[in-house]
């Protein structure tokens, strides 16, 4: 079932994804056969990139908007507040989405699937990712799990509807499938802060596991791209470049409040100051150097407060105490402002890292590794060898 609906639209996504590279050739017959527009609901979100902010369209009420946002490169909200909101405002959390199509195509790429190989998905969302995938490797061979029974049904049914009978399993994704293992692929569209071993127990011998990853220093995550090695026990390899995605809902985490952290502000605090600026410190919202000192600085969050009146605070909270820290950027100032509380120094933690890795001639993403094994996650630097911090498997 092929639509005309927001033909020249999707003509032209097509174009933009295959000369920017994020679609591979090999998809290109999918993409043109399965598109996104009949996995959408009638009533979405789109996020508006010239706003910044995800905004309400009907089918029924705008159908040619409906069409463009649906063949734009952009995320598309689909459920807040895990289905509990009710009307067209947005919701307080979003938590389940249609993906950027160039998000969406270049993990397929990482994800290098052959004909007739068994695919595992976790995070179904619309069914357009499984849709996509069994128009490459038949729609038999692929198995996709969703925790939400709402989300999971839509998805079934919009997959039905266009003839692709893929197994659609409402359950925990951490604990994968084991009915229909092994899996040669396994992909996850969440973002994880651990990999689920299950998922390595479950995949064949040499198969490959592609997951957004990260730490709680921030949303931000690194898509991975793992090998299994069945007779070390581990699947390993590098990370591709950066995403950010809604967090399996196993390891969704749960912050405390700033004023857990500083009910009085910053007047019982250690002042000091540093020569990092701003634009060093927060050079972009995907930059590798955040993801870098999100590694070298463990169980601690940070929060980029909005610039008002030139001035910019960074806030840092300790996740395993009540330590914090806040650097506050001014325009036109040599020096910022530091200040910290706590056993830990987080500031002094997160300049050092930061001078780590310039010091390390400021690694792109795909000079950082990841290794899982059944009792930890350890993330390195070029070699496996190199290894920056070693993790518990458990969050």
């Amino acid at each position: 079932m092929v639509t005309s609906e927001g033909k020249g639209e999707r003509s032209g996504l097509g174009r933009s994804l295959l000369g920017s590279g994020y679609l591979a050739p090999e998809w290109l017959p999918a993409f043109s056969a399965v598109p996104r527009s009949a996995f959408l609901p009638d009533v979405m979100w789109p996020f508006d990139m010239d706003t910044g902010k995800s905004v309400c369209v009907s089918r029924a009420t705008d159908p040619e908007a409906w069409a463009a946002y649906a063949h734009a490169n952009i995320p598309v909200v689909t459920q807040w507040d895990d289905g509990a909101h009710s009307g067209t405002a947005p919701g307080e959390a979003a938590t389940s989405s249609a993906s950027m199509p160039s998000v969406v195509f270049s993990m397929l790429r990482d994800l290098d699937v052959h004909p007739e190989d068994r695919v595992l998905e976790i995070g179904t969302g619309t069914g357009w990712n499984a849709g996509l995938l069994a128009h490459r490797v038949g729609a038999s061979n692929v198995v996709t799990m969703d925790v939400d029974q709402d989300v999971s049904s839509r998805a079934r049914a919009a997959l039905g509807r266009f003839g692709m009978p893929v197994e659609v399993v409402t359950g925990d994704g951490a604990l994968g499938h084991p009915e229909g293992a092994p899996y040669n692929r396994v992909i996850a569209t969440c973002g994880l802060r651990r990999v689920p071993y299950a998922w390595v127990e479950q995949s064949s011998p040499d198969g490959v596991i592609v997951v957004p990853w990260g730490t709680d220093y921030s949303n931000q995550d690194a898509v991975a791209r793992l090998t299994v090695q069945s007779e070390n026990q581990r699947a390993e390899g590098h990370f591709t470049g950066p995403v950010e995605f809604m967090k399996l809902r196993a390891q969704r985490a749960e912050y405390l409040p700033h004023s857990a952290y500083a009910p009085n502000g910053v007047s019982d605090a250690d002042k000091s100051s540093t020569a990092i600026t701003e634009c060093e410190f927060i050079s972009g919202r995907f930059d590798a150097g955040q993801f870098a000192i999100g590694l070298r600085v463990p169980d601690c969050r940070r929060a980029v407060a909005d610039k008002r009146d030139g001035v910019r605070p960074v806030w840092f909270y300790g996740l395993s105490d009540l330590s914090w820290a806040v650097v506050v950027f001014r325009d036109g100032q040599p020096e910022a402002t530091v200040y910290q509380s706590g056993a830990r120094r987080l500031w002094d933690e997160a300049e050092a890292a930061y001078r780590w890795w310039e010091g390390e001639g400021r690694p792109t993403y795909e000079r950082f590794g990841l290794t899982v094994t059944p009792d930890s996650h350890t993330v390195w630097l070029d070699e496996p060898t190199h290894a920056l911090i070693r993790l518990s498997a458990r969050p």
